[in-house]
């Protein structure tokens, strides 16, 4: 996931890619846990897309706030 994709979206729609995230980022890590997870660099990816979508959000609400 690039940043530039990222910053063309509104808070909204930023919340609910986080949230979407969050719920593959739980699905690996139970697969991961059973023994059943194939790519394993998958949850590295996850969780860098994450930390990507909560900067982008605290941006922002950083840029709202000064306004």
């Amino acid at each position: 996931m690039k940043t530039g994709d990222l910053r063309s979206k509104s808070a909204e729609q930023l919340q609910a890619q986080l949230v979407q995230l969050k719920k593959e980022q739980f699905n690996l890590r139970f697969q991961q846990a059973t023994g059943q997870l194939e790519k394993t660099a998958r949850v590295k990816e996850v969780r860098r897309d994450i930390a990507r979508v909560k900067t982008l959000l605290a941006e922002q609400a950083k840029a709202e706030a000064e306004a």
